[in-house]
C-alpha cells in the first residue's frame, strides 16, 4: 500500500507569509537562515543560507481539541513552490536519523498504539504497517528530538 507525504497547504503558507499571526496569535518571527536544519514545511527543503525565514506555532489539525498538539515549524519568508505530494520519502526527511510518527483517526485523534520512532530508511515500511489499522486516516511526521511538525503521510489506497 503506497503512502503519500504532503507539505503545507499553500493558501495556509501565504497566509503566514503575508504576515497573518500564527496559532498563538503572534507575529511569525523573522530569522535569517543559516542553511542547515531550517526545513520549510511548505517546500520541504532548507531554507537556503542567507534568506529570511519564518518560526511560528503551528497546528496542523482542524480544531482544538486534546490531540491537537501545537509546536513550532519553519517556513520560507518569500513564496516558495509547495512540494509536490509524493510517494517517495522527500529528501529533507533524510536529514536525521530518526523521527516520531504517530497514526490519526477521522476524528483527528491519536490512535494508540501507532507511535513509533523510525529511521529515515525504514519510515515508509513502518507507515505502511500502520495504515493497515483501519482506523488511521493520516501519520504525522515529527521530529524526534523536538516534537517539531514535518509533514502529513495519507495512504494511497
Amino acid at each position: 500500500m503506497p503512502v503519500l507525504f504532503h507539505a503545507l497547504p499553500t493558501d495556509q503558507v501565504r497566509k503566514l507569509q503575508a504576515g497573518q499571526p500564527d496559532y498563538y496569535a503572534q507575529t511569525p518571527e523573522r530569522v535569517e537562515s543559516d542553511g542547515e536544519g531550517t526545513l520549510c514545511r511548505h517546500c520541504l527543503s532548507d531554507t537556503p543560507l542567507g534568506e529570511t525565514m519564518l518560526i511560528l506555532s503551528y497546528r496542523p489539525f482542524s480544531d482544538d481539541q486534546p490531540y491537537s498538539e501545537v509546536g513550532p515549524i519553519f517556513l520560507c519568508a518569500n513564496n516558495c513552490e509547495q512540494f509536490e505530494t509524493s510517494r517517495i520519502l522527500p529528501p529533507i526527511l533524510r536529514t536525521s536519523l530518526d523521527y516520531l510518527i504517530k497514526g490519526y483517526s477521522t476524528g483527528e485523534r491519536i490512535v494508540y498504539g501507532t507511535g513509533q520512532i523510525v529511521s529515515p530508511d525504514d519510515m515508509v515500511s513502518a507507515c505502511e504497517d500502520i495504515f493497515t489499522n483501519s482506523d488511521v486516516t493520516h501519520i504525522h511526521v515529527r521530529s524526534a528530538r523536538n516534537n517539531c511538525y514535518q509533514c502529513k503521510i495519507t495512504r494511497t489506497d
